[in-house]
């Protein structure tokens, strides 16, 4: 079982896709954390610290994901958290799926993702981390 994190960073105030996909991860049978609304970067990795993440998934739909996925890798690095992985979904325009990936976040799902999608990127990625 892996223990996922699942965030809602900065302004933004809808959470019902970040509450569908903590549901799935967790019927996959995972342990997930929600932080809820209007989290830091800051609180996010200090609850993944705390609650000895595996994972982290961001819900941003506000436009801010390229300032605030640097922010939540550069603050898990400084905390010797890097083995964290970052993985995230929401209003991501394709031309920044790459540079998200060249700064550490291991997967981008953008609008009309599935969870099974999520869900079964989790189990082939990380199955073996969480056994």
């Amino acid at each position: 079982m892996l223990r996922i994190v699942v965030a809602k960073p900065g302004l933004d105030g809808h959470d019902r896709g970040a509450k569908v996909v903590a549901r799935a991860l967790r019927d996959a049978g995972h342990e997930v954390i929600y932080t809820g609304l209007h989290q830091t970067p800051e609180q996010i990795v200090e609850t993944a610290i705390q609650e000895d993440a595996d994972l982290i998934g961001l819900s941003v739909l506000s436009g801010a994901h390229m300032t605030l996925f640097r922010r939540l890798i550069a603050l898990l690095q400084e905390r010797d958290a890097a083995d964290i992985v970052v993985f995230g979904g929401g209003i991501v325009p394709d031309e920044d799926v790459a540079p998200l990936e060249e700064i550490g976040v291991a997967k981008i799902f953008t609008p009309g993702a599935t969870t099974g999608e999520i869900t079964t990127w989790v189990e082939e990625h990380f199955a073996q981390q969480g056994s």
